[in-house]
């Protein structure tokens, strides 16, 4: 049944990620390698301090470039607002939350830490495959 699979059961683990500080090359290059829309931003301690998204990778590289200045830290372009998923909650409310919010992909926290990430690839893979199940014939006993 759907509602006993978790978000631990669908993530990546361990996450792509960035550290706080880090140069927006370093950014692009993670982002690309992994081919996810976003990426955590963690603090020394792994806890989750924000989340940079190639959109926010676009913006800030279109103006950096118009003006010639030095590449931006992930710092100056990270949403620090970061919607994050505890790793014991259910897919279904997670893909209740992906219905109304805008991201691709959640970080995973565990008490306070990161630990994975879940995308909603991930989320729509499990569900359909869980959706199977309701085709299969009803066996008669």
């Amino acid at each position: 049944m759907t509602t006993s699979i978790l978000v631990r059961d669908v993530m990546t683990s361990p996450s792509p990620l960035v550290n706080q500080g880090c140069d927006l090359g370093e950014v692009v290059q993670t982002l690309l390698k992994h081919g996810v829309f976003g990426l955590p931003v963690i603090n020394d301690n792994n806890e989750l301090v924000g989340f940079v998204s190639e959109q926010d990778c676009i913006h800030a590289v279109l103006v950096s470039s118009y003006h010639c200045e030095g590449s931006p830290v992930v710092d100056d372009v990270m949403s620090r607002e970061v919607l994050a998923v505890e790793a014991d909650s259910s897919i279904i409310d997670l893909a209740q939350k992906m219905g109304k919010n805008k991201p691709k992909s959640y970080p995973v926290i565990e008490e306070g830490k990161l630990i994975g990430l879940v995308t909603r690839s991930a989320i729509l893979e499990s569900l359909w495959a869980n959706r199977a199940t309701c085709d299969l014939p009803n066996e008669k006993q």
